[in-house]
């Protein structure tokens, strides 16, 4: 919802911040400076030389606006009143080819110029060790082509350090690791491709050490310039770019430290892909356009490289335009996906859906050690069509090695209690899933017959129908197999229209969102299902057990019982 006019705007945000782009602004809310202070890292900054372009020219002409305003914010905000610095965090999200590493370099410099405090440390961190090799070879470089700079500096190539000689103080170029931090809180700490962190596990706990240096009498600033990334933003990367789209949006505290400037369509355009393709939309998020780069040779790349294919596209994409790869992105969907998010049913829970639906059906999608387990639950909400929809989902702690590519993702899922980390899937997840279908038979919910839908080829569907007899299920009677392939084709199409017109609404949980995002259909004559295989690293299997859940409803099933006779609710839950 957009801030009344009237309103106070909390400190940095920006409500205009999609119009300031179109007009060709930096999307940055006003900045009160130090004047001379600004001025002094504008003339010091303005002054360095490109090393690796003919004639090495001035980063005066050679750098684009929309940084200088991001180096002025951020080493010269001053609060009118205290003094006191205002900006001790900025998060810069910028499309590829922005010459970021090299003006990261350049203002890691100034900054070290502008310090004054002895014997302190300065960190510029890339998340490899060929961008961190980058950053350090523009830096040195840059010093080098400036004899004057030679007297001020000394570099050290070796351990990538630069140190000013008045002071001490010393700026190193370093590649992530969680052994970055020594015991020393940084005085500045300038992070390169932010979103690469997020598949990294333990980033936090890294973030936590460098942040430490904002709470000392001397501070600590950090700087996070970055692309978007080229998966399902995740970690601290998710964390971080949420944070700077609530302080811009003005949805945050009243006094954030982080400064956002991101470069990105609004969310609705970024799902309009008629929108992101036309061509002439790009320069809207290319600040340094005819800087570093130019639209000619950006949509040759497209043409020939990331038009190439479906996965090409989408990763060439949140590259180039910071499209953020989501729910909607992806051509080869399933229909379903559109639907998805605008069929969030508010505050459903487990018990809210015992209580308001008539009949029930549950699904079941086994998972191995390297997998998701998922359970889901479809209920009728009594006297109506609507289905309504409630699931969980369990991981073994081995999937954290096993499944590297996702852990991040798997770990913000688990904190946010949309997954549950086990130890042993039989004894903890498939024992507490069979204890809750009791629950709902003793309630009279589940149907007379078929019961709970199970993927039969499922690498722990043997554990599954172990545990529900043990819980005195029946199999043959009680559990229905539920054919996966092209037999999907039936009940993935009717969720689908279902979700359009929300008669199937769910209980809006982020790993559910995810797993619908990641789901690819395989088209096959008319029929068009969701695979795991076309899903490749992609987990789906909380889409796979509410469609196995969602086959049994598509039955018309009645309840078994009316609960009149059986254990009043709370009984059973207690």
């Amino acid at each position: 919802m957009p801030l009344d006019a009237t309103e106070t705007l909390p400190r940095f945000s920006c409500p205009d911040w999609w119009e300031k782009i179109q007009r060709g602004e930096t999307p940055i809310s006003e900045i009160p400076l130090n004047e001379e202070r600004a001025a002094k890292a504008l003339t010091f900054f303005n002054r360095l030389r490109l090393p690796d372009v003919q004639g090495n020219p001035p980063l005066s002409e050679a750098c684009g606006e929309w940084f200088r305003d991001v180096l002025v914010a951020f080493l010269a905000s001053e609060d009118p009143e205290t003094k006191e610095r205002l900006v001790w965090e900025l998060l810069c999200l910028v499309p590829k080819k922005s010459s970021k590493s090299t003006y990261s370099a350049a203002l890691g410099i100034t900054a070290l110029y502008m310090e004054e405090t002895p014997n302190g440390q300065m960190l510029l961190i890339g998340p490899s060790q060929n961008i961190s090799a980058r950053c350090f070879d523009q830096a040195q470089a840059m010093i080098r082509l400036d004899p004057d700079l030679d007297a001020i500096f000394h570099i050290t190539d070796n351990v990538k350090s630069i140190k000013r000689r008045k002071t001490g103080t010393e700026l190193q170029v370093k590649t992530f690791d969680t052994g970055i931090i020594t015991g020393e809180i940084p005085l500045l700490t300038i992070i390169d491709e932010l979103h690469e962190l997020g598949k990294k596990p333990k980033a936090q706990k890294v973030m936590q050490q460098i942040r430490g240096g904002g709470i000392t009498m001397t501070g600590g600033q950090v700087l996070f310039i970055t692309t978007q990334s080229d998966e399902r933003p995740a970690g601290i990367w998710r964390a971080e770019l949420d944070k700077a789209r609530k302080i811009r949006d003005g949805r945050s505290g009243p006094n954030p430290i982080m400064l956002p400037v991101l470069y990105e369509f609004p969310v609705q355009l970024q799902k309009d892909e008629t929108f992101w393709r036309d061509q002439k939309n790009w320069p809207l998020v290319l600040p340094n356009l005819h800087k570093s780069i130019s639209l000619a040779r950006l949509v040759a790349d497209y043409e020939n490289n990331g038009a190439a294919s479906k996965e090409a596209e989408q990763i060439w994409v949140s590259q180039h335009l910071n499209i953020e790869i989501g729910v909607g992105l992806h051509n080869d969907r399933w229909t379903g996906a559109d639907f998805w998010l605008g069929a969030v049913e508010p505050d459903l829970t487990f018990e809210s859906l015992l209580s308001e639906c008539e009949v029930i059906t549950a699904g079941i999608d086994p998972g191995g050690q390297d997998d998701l387990l998922a359970f889901s639950l479809v209920g009728r909400k009594t006297g109506t069509d609507i289905w309504l929809s409630w699931s969980k989902l369990w991981a073994d702690w081995i999937v954290l090695e096993r499944r590297k590519s996702i852990a991040s993702a798997l770990e913000d899922f688990e904190k946010a209690q949309d997954l549950v980390m086990v130890h042993d899937l039989e004894a903890e997840a498939y024992a507490e899933i069979a204890e809750t279908c009791k629950q709902i038979r003793a309630l009279g919910l589940f149907p007379e017959g078929k019961k709970i839908g199970v993927d039969a080829a499922g690498g722990g569907a043997n554990l599954a129908v172990d545990a529900l007899e043990s819980a005195g299920f029946d199999a043959a009677s009680d559990l229905q197999g539920v054919s996966q392939g092209y037999k999907l084709n039936n009940i993935a199409g009717t969720v689908a229209v279902k979700l359009k017109g929300r008669t199937f609404r769910h209980a809006g949980q982020d790993i559910m969102a995810w797993c619908v995002e990641n789901t690819r259909v395989y088209q096959r004559g008319n029929a068009q299902y969701p695979s795991k295989e076309e899903s490749g690293a992609g987990k789906i299997d909380g889409l796979m057990s509410t469609l196995d859940a969602a086959e049994l409803m598509s039955w018309h099933p009645k309840a078994a019982g009316n609960g009149s006779l059986l254990l009043d609710m709370e009984e059973v839950l207690v």
